[in-house]
């Protein structure tokens, strides 16, 4: 891929009409690089959850222009018609809490997704396993959701977010129910999954410690989005 994975143009949001309209968005515009982990910070209220749904393709912008790997998504109306395939296909979640289906174990919770894909259940369940690899969680493969921890759970929501290979990962406050320490874990993993599979990923947080571990963030502010430089702050060994 050459360019951005994920390019945003003057992208707008209004909910309601008249004097009673709301603009969440406000000609917001942003690129993340594959394997890039950007942060999205800003208050309650300042527009982060329109934008990530706009990214997702869940809402409709009011205007603007959304490019994927080079593919237009959204200029002054969706070009794909089929936006539950495209989201299968090409985006992965990540959200604050795993939502895993809890009567499948670890291993059919991420090969559900490239079987819904298509995907036969041997090659599913090979991209299953080679990511409980990579998640250093292979041990817990047959284990069922009740009995994995939560950080285990957070992984294998991770590699289920991974399973179809998608340009771009949104996480919508991964940490927030995390201690620090397992909090940080966390954000390298998304890091080294990142490079490792040169997927893009924003990271929506309010979490002030993972904060300087981002290059480069953007903010968000009555519906205005300004990019910043972030510390780029290097894991210690012991995360």
């Amino acid at each position: 891929m050459t360019g951005p994975a994920i390019q945003v143009e003057n992208l707008s949001k209004t909910y309601g009409k008249g004097a009673s309209a709301v603009q969440a968005l406000k000609d917001a515009s942003m690129y993340v690089q594959p394997a890039e982990v950007v942060g999205l910070l800003g208050p309650s209220g300042s527009g982060k959850t329109t934008l990530l749904q706009c990214l997702g393709a869940i809402i409709d912008p009011s205007g603007g222009r959304i490019t994927l790997g080079g593919d237009t998504l959204f200029d002054s109306g969706w070009q794909y018609s089929d936006r539950r395939t495209l989201r299968r296909d090409r985006i992965g979640f990540i959200f604050q809490r795993p939502y895993l289906i809890p009567f499948m174990d670890a291993t059919e919770n991420i090969a559900i997704l490239p079987m819904l894909q298509g995907q036969t259940n041997h090659q599913a369940y090979d991209r299953a396993n080679e990511l409980l690899d990579i998640l250093d969680i292979t041990d817990r493969a047959a284990a069922r959701i009740e009995e994995l921890s939560g950080g285990e759970q957070q992984r294998v929501a991770i590699a289920r977010a991974l399973a179809n290979r998608p340009s771009i990962i949104l996480a919508d406050e991964p940490t927030a129910p995390l201690d620090s320490h397992r909090a940080m874990s966390v954000m390298q993993l998304l890091h080294e999954m990142a490079a490792e599979s040169n997927t893009a990923i924003i990271v929506v947080t309010h979490d002030e410690n993972i904060i300087p571990v981002f290059k480069r963030l953007y903010r968000l502010r009555d519906g205005v989005l300004h990019e910043e430089a972030g510390e780029g702050r290097p894991f210690s060994t012991g995360t």
